[in-house]
């Protein structure tokens, strides 16, 4: 096998990113985008992203999607393809073949991380991780809601994953409770997820607006974000809201896997609006835990910059893994 032959890939909700790992580092190259709609299955993506690319068979394959590893299978959320292990070693005659959980991937990016591709969100702090060991909480809205941890022991790096976006949503403000209340009568159970992703802040947008007695035609978080930006009410009290629960979600994680060497903040949503983030009620919900308030202070959060951060990680395992056979 030659380093050039490790396939990795990055599915979520919405898009399968692809890229063919390389070099002696986690470094990928000739990654190629593809809407998930387009095609019937991962397996008819992944070739049709050989094909482009004119890439030989794969020797390795290495694929982070966006839903739970069970017994060697995801079912992408948000998405009608179902990936098994099994079958790619079948389809592709490949040997080495991983699945992990995207945010899994993204977790394993964070150490690969520069200065360059973060930027505090709050306090100005130290980007940098220590040089021992570490703890780490990731959490990003897109086509859903992401969440992982990362810690570094001895030199080993572990990622923490579940279906942390699916954990039943805790409001807490008024305003929150109201919202809440009109998303019940709609899905009866209500997950973080259901106000934290794009179809969740169009979802926040909708119940806001019959909270206030007011009409909402919008459609898709884009337009949310647009009309916010032109200082409409509902949208920018919206997206407000959108953002202060994702400030609680990643406080919650912080408490809850002892996350106190920092909070990154990925997917798709955050990073196309950062100042949108920067002045929302983020931090302030961030830091609002009561009697460990003075601990969330010292706490950085930093929103990732790089636009493939899926694909660094899924690389980086991918190099794990030659390494090991």
């Amino acid at each position: 096998m030659t380093i050039s032959t490790l396939l990795v890939g990055d599915i979520g909700g919405t898009n399968a990113r692809f890229a063919l790992a390389t070099g002696d580092a986690a470094r990928f190259e000739k990654s190629l985008d593809l809407q998930c709609a387009d095609f019937a299955t991962a397996n008819d993506a992944i070739e049709h992203y050989l094909e482009q690319t004119q890439s030989g068979p794969p020797g390795a394959i290495c694929i982070a999607a966006a839903g739970a590893v069970i017994d060697g299978v995801i079912d992408v959320t948000n998405n009608h393809w179902r990936l098994s292990e099994q079958d790619l070693r079948a389809t592709f005659d490949v040997h080495t073949v991983r699945l992990l959980n995207d945010f899994a991937a993204v977790a394993y990016a964070i150490p690969l991380l520069k200065a360059t591709d973060l930027e505090n969100v709050g306090p100005a702090m130290p980007v940098e991780l220590p040089a021992g060991d570490f703890r780490v909480a990731v959490v990003g809205p897109g086509t859903g809601l992401g969440i992982a941890g990362l810690y570094r022991s001895a030199g080993v790096l572990t990622p923490i994953t579940g279906e942390g976006g699916h954990s039943g949503f805790a409001p807490a403000t008024a305003l929150q409770i109201a919202i809440l209340k009109v998303l019940t009568k709609k899905f009866g159970r209500v997950s973080t997820e259901r106000l934290v992703s794009g179809a969740g802040l169009v979802d926040v947008h909708a119940a806001l607006a019959e909270v206030r007695g007011e009409s909402s035609a919008v459609s898709q978080a884009a337009e949310i974000f647009a009309l916010a930006a032109a200082e409409d009410s509902l949208a920018a009290t919206a997206v407000n809201v959108f953002f202060e629960i994702l400030g609680q979600v990643a406080g919650d994680l912080v408490l809850t896997l002892g996350a106190t060497d920092g909070v990154y903040i990925g997917g798709g949503i955050s990073r196309r609006y950062p100042e949108m983030l920067a002045s929302s009620s983020f931090r302030a919900a961030f830091e609002n835990k009561g009697r460990y308030r003075s601990l969330m202070e010292r706490i950085g959060t930093r929103l990732i910059m790089h636009e493939q951060t899926g694909l660094l990680g899924a690389a980086y395992c991918a190099m794990e893994l030659t390494r090991r056979n």
